[in-house]
Parts: structure tokens; C-alpha cells; sequence
């Protein structure tokens, strides 16, 4: 809750509630698919079946990955950017625009 009043934007919030909004895309898919079933069977009973069994899941699929690797996406670049920072701290410099990155475990010197 923290990271979302940071100002500076030296913590990511997105890898914290990624679970949570990909669970709230599958809900909203899942609660579109029904009404979108309900309104084809009220037009027709043969449109309703069609929609239920081929193109409602067609359509819940296509989106549901089109999410999940909008998500992915996100998290892996948000990934390659903590490491990234990691890799300049370690050389001894800083992050681009001075942030210094958030440390990780010490490691042990390399002689």
C-alpha cells in the first residue's frame, strides 16, 4: 500500500497486485460471457447454442490470453528494470536518474 503514494517511483506496484488484476479480468470475462450467451439465447435458440458452445469461448479465450500476456509482458519488463538496476549498483554506479535501486542480499566479494 506504500508503493502507491511513492512519489519518486522507486518501488513497482504492478509485480504486488498482478495476481489480483488478472483474477478481475477472468471475472469480468467470465460474467461477459454469460450475459453474452443470455442476450444470443434471447434472440434466437439456435444463435444461443452456437454463442455457448463456439464462439463465446472463442471470445472468452482470445481475451483471457490477450491479459495474461499483457500481464506477463508488464511484469517481465518490470523485471528486466529492477535487474538492470541491481547490475549498475553492483558496478558501482546508480540507476538512470540517480534512483539508487533497492538492494538485494549482500553478496559475498569476489577476489
Amino acid at each position: 500500500m506504500k508503493a502507491l503514494f511513492d512519489f519518486s517511483f522507486t518501488t513497482f506496484v504492478a509485480p504486488s497486485i498482478a495476481k489480483i488484476v488478472y483474477l478481475l479480468v477472468m471475472a469480468v470475462i467470465a460474467v461477459s460471457y454469460l450475459l453474452f450467451v443470455v442476450t444470443a439465447f434471447q434472440a434466437s435458440t439456435a444463435f444461443g447454442v452456437v454463442v455457448l458452445l463456439v464462439v463465446g469461448p472463442l471470445f472468452a479465450l482470445f481475451y483471457l490470453v490477450l491479459a495474461r500476456v499483457g500481464l506477463e509482458s508488464l511484469i517481465a519488463t518490470i523485471r528486466t528494470a529492477e535487474n538492470t538496476g541491481e547490475l549498475v549498483r553492483r558496478s558501482g554506479g546508480t540507476a538512470p536518474g540517480g534512483v539508487t535501486p533497492p538492494s538485494y542480499p549482500p553478496t559475498p566479494p569476489t577476489y
